[in-house]
């Protein structure tokens, strides 16, 4: 039978990993980018082919399209 000291378990923790902002900023505007150009095609784009395959996605967000 192991006993476990105060040390041990404080030790064997996972430690959360700070991200600096500056770090993050990249990925959070190609996201940014990306989820402005899938809200264009959704909403605003009249091709047939990307308007029949996003049509329900545009009725749920509430853009017209009849």
């Amino acid at each position: 039978m192991s006993t476990f000291t105060a040390e041990a378990v404080a030790a064997a923790r996972p430690q959360p990993v700070a991200l600096p902002l500056r770090e993050l900023a990249p990925y959070a505007v190609f996201a940014g980018v990306m989820l402005m150009v899938l809200l264009y095609f959704v909403g605003a784009d009249q091709s047939m082919t990307i308007h029949e395959f996003v049509h329900d996605g545009r009725h749920l967000l509430g853009f017209p399209c009849h």
